[in-house]
């Protein structure tokens, strides 16, 4: 959901109150509530400094690739990421995020019942309407098949998770809010100049890609020779908009989506 007016300026005004931490994060990330008058909404805070040093990515810039993916979310007209800025917060300067509020969060809701849109399935039960990934083992010992839904909203985010090099496109960073919109979460490692594709979403492997999606990277590349790149200047560096530029040509180029061809292709865990 579009927060309306107001929930904007309470996100980017309002008074920060940390309400607990989720603690399945690999980096500091806190529930909040952005308060502004009589409104408040429900979001997520991530502190630059409570941001994990990695090998490969410089440290202190996830807040700033989740703003960047956003703003490609954005452009490309697809709303996948939630409402993103960077503002100052209890722990300094980080990334905010609206909240996606999924059935069976709130006290007394039950979740959505079936299968998640990223699920396990008995080896010999295969689910319709669902596409197969990997096949591995439980727990139990059991086979079991990696599988996502055949779905237009899981496709376009797997062509924005090509275009912004996504290394970390887990099971649980894709949500279905009450309301039954898909949003994907956890931008932080994307956007850099290598390879790093890494993705639950390989389903549709060797096939191509629709005609009003290519539709919105072509212009995704109209918009990165103007205002978006004035806009990804200070969240990224200008080789990584150069590479995202050269990603999104390469697909208008080949509209087919890739095949996993490299090395730890799939995120683990995958959820």
């Amino acid at each position: 959901m579009n927060p309306r007016n107001d929930e904007l300026e309470a996100l980017q005004h309002g008074e920060l109150t940390v309400l607990g931490r989720i603690r399945s994060a690999s980096n500091a990330t806190f529930l909040c509530e952005a308060a502004l008058g009589s409104v408040t909404v429900h979001c997520v805070y991530k502190p630059v400094s409570g941001e994990q040093p990695l090998w490969d990515f410089p440290d202190g810039t996830l807040a700033g690739r989740e703003l960047a993916a956003y703003l490609v979310s954005k452009s490309l007209g697809w709303n996948i990421v939630p409402y993103t800025i960077i503002r100052h917060g209890p722990a300094g300067p980080g990334m905010l995020q609206r909240w996606v509020q999924q059935p069976g969060d709130a006290v007394g809701s039950e979740p959505r019942p079936g299968p998640d849109l990223v699920d396990l399935f008995p080896s010999r039960r295969p689910q319709p309407g669902y596409l197969p990934v990997l096949r591995a083992y439980d727990y139990a010992g059991d086979e079991v098949v990696l599988m996502h839904a055949d779905d237009i909203r899981l496709r376009r985010m797997a062509v924005f998770d090509i275009l912004i090099n996504n290394a970390d496109r887990k099971g649980g960073h894709i949500l279905s809010d009450v309301d039954g919109r898909v949003y994907g979460v956890d931008h932080g490692v994307s956007l850099h100049v290598q390879d790093k594709l890494r993705t639950v979403l390989w389903g549709w492997a060797g096939k191509p890609i629709d005609d009003p999606t290519m539709k919105a990277v072509a212009g995704l590349v109209e918009a990165l020779r103007g205002p978006l790149a004035e806009e990804l200047q200070g969240r990224i560096t200008s080789t990584e908009i150069a590479a995202l530029t050269r990603r999104a040509h390469a697909l208008l180029d080949d509209p087919v989506m890739p095949a996993p061809n490299r090395h730890r292709p799939i995120p683990w865990p995958a959820f």
